[in-house]
């Protein structure tokens, strides 16, 4: 903690995701000499009709069942995701799934339509209306395998990330996350770039940054942006990323079946993945690929940079 005056009282430095200014690092170099590296994530969910209790609900309009709910993000498996997929295909985007692997066994149509494309599976969590929060650390470890068991089942594969479900975790979720393996973790909106997650057990985990900002679920239906102002924003966020000084930005597209994929709104998708796909500069890519080229390409300058900032 060198360089600060001892009577000038500041925060301790995060001891997981520790400070570097974003002006100081190594600009990242993406493929194709891209100056921006996007990952499209379609959240594909499941809310229970009667979900268990549990210790937090963000949205209390209990006792259950919550019909209105319960009904309108059913609305999104049974007619949105389809419409959305038609968009998606169209320009063949190579999506991250944020996945509530319990759809896997509750909608087979839809878990062979993601099968059958080469789309990555980033945890969810079983259902979204089962939180880590609360969870000790054994508890959390029979939640991380039963994911692990059905994706397996279906893919044979684990899973290699995790946004938590309802973006829920507990101070070891990190820790269990890559104890098992799982190399990143995308709940810190924390930066622009992937970095590095410390971990106790000194494994490599990387914070792949989600978007709250840009996350089309409360942006058109919690607030009074609709399509046209939805697709300005994400335009104006990418030309201003491809813009920075010294590239290597990173930009995530949040999308959720019930939302997007409503009549009225697709065809602002539709715009917008034309944006996207009519430049040269912008690498879309899955989570894993983008954290295979960081983990190769930046995340040990990363590292070293956050040591010399923290005086080690």
């Amino acid at each position: 903690m060198t360089g600060f005056p001892h009577e000038r009282p500041f925060a301790p430095v995060h001891d997981r995701l520790p400070y570097s200014p974003i002006v100081d690092r190594r600009p990242i170099e993406w493929p194709q000499g891209a100056n921006v590296a996007v990952w499209i994530v379609p959240n594909v969910e499941h809310y229970e009709y009667l979900p268990p209790p549990g210790p937090v609900d963000p949205y209390p309009r209990t006792p259950h069942p919550d019909v209105r709910k319960f009904a309108y993000h059913d609305y999104g498996n049974r007619v949105g995701f389809w419409r959305m997929l038609d968009v998606l295909d169209r320009h063949e985007i190579p999506c991250t799934v944020s996945l509530n692997v319990a759809v896997l066994d509750h909608y087979p149509e839809i878990a062979r339509a993601m099968a059958e494309r080469p789309w990555d599976f980033m945890s969810h969590g079983l259902y979204n209306t089962r939180y880590l929060t609360g969870m000790d650390a054994s508890e959390e470890r029979a939640f991380l395998d039963s994911c692990d068991t059905v994706l397996r089942r279906h893919t044979g594969r684990p899973f290699a990330g995790m946004l938590g479900p309802n973006i829920t975790a507990t101070a070891q979720t990190p820790d269990l996350m890559a104890e098992r393996g799982m190399r990143y973790y995308a709940d810190c909106v924390h930066d622009e770039r992937p970095t590095p997650f410390l971990t106790s057990g000194g494994n490599r985990l990387v914070a792949l940054p989600y978007s709250y900002e840009l996350n089309d679920a409360p942006l058109l239906m919690r607030s009074a942006v609709e399509g046209e102002t939805y697709v300005e924003l994400c335009r104006s966020q990418l030309e201003r990323l491809v813009a920075e000084d010294g590239g290597g930005r990173l930009m995530c597209l949040p999308l959720h079946p019930f939302a997007i994929g409503q009549p009225h709104r697709i065809s602002y998708l539709d715009r917008l993945l034309d944006i996207l796909r009519s430049r040269d500069d912008v690498w879309i890519a899955t989570a894993s690929d983008i954290v295979a080229h960081y983990l190769e390409h930046g995340y040990d300058d990363d590292l070293a940079m956050a040591g010399t900032v923290r005086g080690g």
